[in-house]
Formats: structure tokens, C-alpha cells, sequence
């Protein structure tokens, strides 16, 4: 099970892009519970302010693996940038209570709520690099917005980025490519989570559609936040990234050519096909119900006559009834008088 989150968006452009043989971040469900979790307990009945903890996991060959985290006392002046806090020790405590019950677990980097990079950012991953070479810095949104495209997730690596201008290297946060994953017994454990939440009413069909929606959402989102990147670089308010331009120029040449006749008629005989079937179902549909409606009719009609014919039939047998009944008095009538 995994979720992807792709990286280089604009929105990110003041972080360096995702080179060759950057790894990939998968981060387990147990982290994002536990980051909720802190969350939710910092600012119980408070304002949303932000947490910072630290995630354990494992590294290997081309992928990073996050596995769970705790929470660190943390704090920061909101008008002043450079007064925060970070209680160290109280990592030093837990890493060594941590590694008595899991030691293949060690730190692999560390996590803020966010929802943004700040600024005090680069002097906390400088801390971490006392326990790892290359601390991996995740973001996790606790408060993503209704019917939002992406992951709650984005992972983050400094890096040295080269200027093209000449001037001295620079320390920024690079991209990583990061995705939501589980192990086996990690999804029996999120399925009985989600069960009272999933609907299971829903048909596949009605999913599978929503699921297109939600990634055309996704698409136009992307190509708007590509449109503003390209804005910006235009008019000189961002520099610009030949890294980005590259992908940028090869994400273009992977678009069909629109000008080759063979092509665009193949396109328009798809489109017609697919519109033949849509028409035919829509039209198969549309006598279905009409078929359905003139049955209902059929059957009300016929309930109504069984009504009517029930209804004078009893009419008839209570008219018999009366009719031999008055009978019957004239004839005791007659009898009583001859006996007179």
C-alpha cells in the first residue's frame, strides 16, 4: 500500500529539486498517528502551534524508511525567528529507552507540523546531524484542507546548491520524493481504522470515478502552480533553476504531436467510439425506464379494476343479503296472520 506525493512543484522552488540518486521517503502509518497524536496534545484548546519530534526508522540502498517517532519538547517566538527551543537532552533519554526495545530502529531524521519550511529549519537539521549524516526533514499537514490531491507529507534534505552567478555555495532544503507506505500486519491495522469510515455502499464504479476526478483536480492544480513558477521566472522574481526548466522541457516533449494528421485521427475515432458507447447506454437506459414506468402504470391499472370488481361484488352479495331478508319477514308476516 503507498501513496505517492510527487516533488519539484513551483511551490517548493525555493528548495533545490530532486537530483538522480536522491532516496525515496516512505513514511508508515504509526508516525502519522503519532504526529496527530502531539499534535492534538500541545494545542488542546490552544492556537495551532506547530511540533517538532523525532522519526526513527531504517535506511537502505534508495530508500528511507520511517517507522515511528516521539515527540520533542519544542518552542519558538512567532515574532522573533531567532528565539526557539529544543530540549536535546530529552532525545538523548529517549533514543537510549528506544534503543533497549527496538535497536535496528535509529534516527533517521526529524518532523514539524509546519505547514512550511521556516526559517529556524536549517539550524534544527544542523542539531541532527549529530545523530545521522544527512537528517531527513518531513512536514506533516495535521490539517489538510477537504478534498485536498495530496499526501499530508513532504520530505525535505539539505544540500550544498551550486550558483550559476558564481557566488559562494548556499545550504538549502532539496525535495525528496515521498510516499505514505505500510507493512502487512501496518494494513490489517489501518483497515480496522478505516472501517467505520469507509462506505461500504459505495459501488467500485462510483470510486473509480471519483478517483479520476480527483486526479484531473490534482493535474489542473499542478499545471496552475507550473503557470505561476513560469510567471515569477519571467518577471525576475524567482531565479532561474535550469534543473527545473530541464524537467519542465522533457515533461513537454513527452505530449503527443496534435499536428500529425494519422494521430489526430486516431483521437477522434477514439473519442467517437467512446461517445457511441455513452450514447447507446444513455439511450438504453432512458427505455429501460420508460418500460419500467409503463409497467407501473399496467399494474396500477390492473389493481384498480381487481379493486372495482371486488368492490361490486361485495355490493351484490349485500344486496342479495337484504333482499332475502326482507323476503323472509313478509313471509313470517303471512304465516302470523293466517294463524290468527
Amino acid at each position: 500500500m503507498a501513496l505517492e506525493s510527487k516533488p519539484n512543484t513551483p511551490e517548493d522552488a525555493a528548495t533545490a529539486p530532486q537530483s538522480a540518486d536522491s532516496p525515496d521517503v516512505v513514511v508508515h502509518p504509526l508516525v502519522l498517528l503519532s504526529v496527530v497524536d502531539h499534535y492534538n496534545r500541545v494545542n488542546k484548546g490552544t492556537s495551532g502551534q506547530r511540533v517538532v519530534g523525532v522519526i526513527l526508522g531504517e535506511s537502505r540502498k534508495g530508500q528511507i524508511d520511517c517507522l515511528s517517532s516521539f515527540a520533542v519538547p519544542f518552542d519558538e517566538d512567532n515574532r522573533n525567528k531567532d528565539v526557539w527551543f529544543i530540549d536535546m537532552n530529552y532525545v538523548e533519554t529517549f533514543l537510549a529507552m528506544s534503543k533497549k526495545v527496538n535497536a535496528k530502529e535509529r534516527i533517521i531524521g526529524w518532523y514539524s507540523t509546519g505547514p512550511k519550511i521556516k526559517q529556524v529549519d536549517m539550524a534544527i537539521n544542523e542539531m541532527f546531524k549529530k545523530y545521522v549524516k544527512s537528517p531527513t526533514f518531513v512536514i506533516v499537514d495535521v490539517a489538510p484542507k477537504e478534498g485536498a490531491s495530496e499526501i499530508p507529507t513532504k520530505a525535505y534534505r539539505a544540500v550544498q546548491e551550486i550558483k550559476d552567478d558564481g557566488t559562494p555555495l548556499e545550504t538549502t532544503f532539496q525535495h525528496l520524493q515521498c510516499e505514505i507506505g505500510a507493512l502487512e500486519a501496518e494494513e490489517i491495522g489501518v483497515e480496522h481504522l478505516l472501517r467505520d469510515v469507509k462506505d461500504v455502499n459505495v459501488s467500485t464504479l462510483t470510486h473509480k470515478v471519483s478517483e479520476k476526478i480527483s486526479s484531473l483536480k490534482a493535474l489542473k492544480e499542478r499545471l496552475e502552480e507550473i503557470k505561476v513558477y513560469l510567471t515569477r521566472v519571467a518577471s525576475g522574481e524567482m531565479p532561474i533553476n535550469h534543473e527545473v526548466t530541464q524537467l519542465l522541457q522533457e515533461v513537454i516533449n513527452l505530449m503527443p504531436n496534435l499536428q500529425i494528421e494519422s494521430l489526430l485521427k486516431s483521437f477522434t475515432v477514439k473519442t467517437n467510439d467512446m461517445m457511441l458507447v455513452i450514447y447507446l447506454a444513455s439511450l438504453i437506459r432512458s427505455i429501460l425506464a420508460l418500460h419500467a414506468v409503463i409497467n407501473n402504470k399496467v399494474s396500477l391499472k390492473e389493481e384498480e379494476a381487481k379493486a372495482i370488481k371486488a368492490s361490486e361484488k361485495d355490493a351484490k352479495a349485500s344486496n342479495d343479503s337484504s333482499k332475502g331478508g326482507s323476503e323472509q319477514d313478509k313471509k313470517d308476516t303471512k304465516d302470523d296472520k293466517k294463524s290468527s
